[in-house]
């Protein structure tokens, strides 16, 4: 693939972006109508699915050069196969996607250009197809609900009991579908590490435009049957005897309270730091168990981030900042990152600069992408960006069954 050619061309399209992803999907329902099937019904969750291609594409094109792009293509397209997706759909979506960028680039679209988006997206189409391929697990697992936590109004912690043992490891995520949201998937961390009667939490964070989480948070019930794709994403432990540091915000806590149960099965060798970002100390919706954690181990020291009392709630980014300054030692550390994708930048950026080699700073590679309550699995989106900060209102109700 000509990089040099693909990354100038995306540059043009980026000044039209609206206009070619609209075009993309027209195109692609005009000339393949069975497609459509596989999409939302709704015009709220297709514009959300617009910015996500976008989103997507950026992402693919600013990574093309980085090795995490092949093994991620791999795993999504293994998740691909819950839409039964088959080598003419690859190649409709292909077609569609060439005819938008050539749409967009108007004069900037020559024959150089096409010949590197033509072998680029084979090569990616061509990527998925094998992960799916070299895949022995179901294309989804039914899953029963078995337990439905609510937390105030916006956060829900959903127990569920696949019907088949669905293989993860701690710090992994599923996507997820409801018959309540038809043609609707999204993705939410697994919130535990691997159980021997194979349960799963999910932690779910309620967007106000969002259809399938606010039906997760605030309507399904016990005994409601999810579907589930395969689990997905690579910040899963790494055990080199090195000290560990989590910093997490948001429903973020979920991947990262799967990786300390797995810790308390087999204690680590080096202590390990916790730093929980919060708008303030009542939006911790999980608090008790962090305490109790930090109470039970000795290895284990927690650091909370929130605001002062009646400062803004951005203050806890600031805040953020200083108390990883003033803790020392980053150059030991392995640090693990969950949350909003911005929040992850932003602190990926800081742990850096606090002497963390980057090749030690671990993270789902997803791209942020504006309205966002999960990391989507759409047809022909090859990577998925997680949703902006929601936090539970303390005034709200108290956590029931």
């Amino acid at each position: 693939m000509d990089v040099r050619i693909l990354k100038s061309s995306f540059a043009v399209v980026e000044r039209r972006a609206e206009h070619a992803v609209k075009f993309f999907y027209s195109h692609l329902f005009w000339h393949d109508p069975a497609l459509r099937e596989l999409f939302p019904t709704s015009h709220e969750d297709m514009e959300r699915q617009r910015d996500r291609l976008f989103a997507a594409l950026t992402h693919v094109i600013a990574h093309l050069e980085d090795e995490s792009v092949l093994p991620y293509l791999r795993d999504l397209g293994r998740d691909h196969r819950k839409f039964l997706a088959t080598p003419g759909q690859y190649a409709a979506v292909g077609a569609s996607l060439l005819a938008a960028l050539a749409e967009a680039s108007g004069e900037a679209w020559t024959p150089a250009v096409e010949k590197a988006w033509s072998e680029a997206y084979q090569w990616i189409a061509d990527t998925m197809q094998a992960g799916a391929a070299q895949s022995d697990h179901p294309p989804w697992w039914d899953a029963e609900i078995v337990r439905h936590l609510q937390y105030g109004e916006d956060i829900g912690v959903l127990t569920l009991r696949p019907h088949a043992p669905l293989p993860h490891l701690a710090g992994q995520y599923v996507s997820v579908s409801s018959e309540r949201v038809p043609r609707t998937w999204r993705t939410y961390s697994i919130g535990n590490a691997p159980r021997a009667d194979h349960t799963l939490d999910l932690h779910v964070s309620r967007i106000d435009t969002g259809r399938l989480s606010t039906a997760l948070v605030r309507d399904v019930q016990p005994g409601e049957i999810l579907r589930l794709g395969a689990a997905g994403g690579r910040m899963t432990l790494r055990r080199d005897g090195r000290p560990i540091s989590f910093v997490a915000a948001g429903t973020g806590w979920a991947p990262v309270l799967a990786m300390l149960e797995e810790l308390t099965g087999r204690p680590p060798d080096q202590g390990v730091r916790l730093f929980v970002a919060a708008r303030d100390q009542a939006h911790l919706y999980d608090r008790p168990l962090i305490d109790e954690y930090a109470a039970r181990y000795p290895w284990l020291a927690v650091t909370y981030i929130t605001p002062a009392p009646g400062r803004p709630r951005d203050e806890a980014t600031d805040r953020l900042a200083t108390a990883l300054s003033v803790r020392g030692m980053w150059h030991e550390q392995d640090v693990y990152l969950s949350g909003p994708a911005m929040f992850i930048a932003a602190t990926a950026r800081l742990v850096e600069e606090l002497g963390t080699p980057p090749d030690r700073i671990f993270h789902d590679a997803v791209p942020a992408s504006g309205r966002e309550e999960g990391r989507p699995l759409g047809f022909g989106e090859w990577f998925l960006g997680r949703p902006d900060p929601h936090w539970h209102d303390p005034a709200g109700r108290a956590p029931r069954p």
